[in-house]
């Protein structure tokens, strides 16, 4: 597997293909608008377009795989035969899912689970070598929604990307990119911290990937139903002021000229 040479902060464009995610949801569920999405975050400056098949919601019937497979295969095959240098990451946390996806020219997997829902994941990707977003994660795929943790979130998250990274490390030197979950299975406070202070949580110097895009926390936090793409480019901003490396973003354009304003700010 080749290595990524990536100069950061990455934007990561999202495209979803589920019927149900919880912001896009259905939008771009056939080939043909994936594939015109797709075209607009590059053209928008997207560095890397993660394809989720899978939507895991709140209170949300959880895909089987192959219904995954039905939705990713074939919209991963039509992005890498229109865009051939396009950097494709899979949002997946089913091993058999991201082996499938790694054949048909996938770069990077991205599991929301860390390594947790597949004990095959995590061999999988370090015996290849494949480059790997690790979020962390609690519970299951139906349960992962109804925690809410507090106190020492900092360690807390610290903690499991220890025990994981060392799970892909055993098999040798490995691409890993950190992503502490803001918005899975934590409180309203704890999801905000998280955001304040990304080196007590970063391992072993990895780039850390955040991923706030119209999320609940949001909403919760501004007693709001619909519209929140102005705060999530204020965090996203916090986010690249304090450490992050990687957003994870639903607006693209938005999401590049902050990072455009950043870089020329930072010099």
């Amino acid at each position: 597997m080749t290595r990524m040479e990536p100069s950061y902060p990455l934007i990561m464009g999202i495209l979803n293909v589920t019927p149900d995610s919880f912001s896009d949801g259905g939008k771009f569920n056939s080939v043909d608008t994936a594939l015109q999405h797709c075209e607009e975050m590059l053209e928008q400056g997207a560095d890397l377009i993660d394809i989720g098949g899978c939507s895991t919601r709140p209170n949300n019937a959880i895909a089987t795989e192959q219904e995954e497979m039905t939705r990713v295969i074939p919209v991963l095959k039509a992005i890498r035969q229109r865009f051939p240098d396009a950097q494709i990451s899979i949002d997946t946390f089913r091993k058999t899912v991201a082996e499938a996806c790694m054949i048909e020219g996938a770069d990077i997997i991205n599991d929301i689970s860390g390594g947790l829902f597949d004990p095959d994941m995590l061999p999988y990707i370090g015996q290849n070598h494949i480059p790997y977003v690790m979020m962390h994660c609690v519970g299951t795929p139906e349960t992962m929604h109804q925690y809410s943790l507090d106190g020492d979130i900092h360690q807390t998250v610290l903690d499991f990307f220890k025990q994981q990274c060392a799970i892909l490390e055993s098999y040798g030197e490995q691409q890993i990119f950190l992503d502490p979950g803001i918005g899975f299975g934590k409180s309203l406070k704890a999801n905000y911290a998280l955001l304040s202070d990304m080196e007590r949580y970063r391992y072993n110097n990895y780039p850390i990937l955040i991923g706030v895009s119209r999320k609940s926390l949001i909403r919760k936090l501004l007693g709001i139903e619909a519209d929140a793409e102005n705060c999530t480019t204020i965090l996203n901003t916090m986010a690249l002021m304090n450490g992050a490396d990687i957003l994870r973003v639903h607006h693209v354009k938005n999401a590049v000229e902050l990072k455009k304003t950043f870089i020329f700010a930072e010099r």
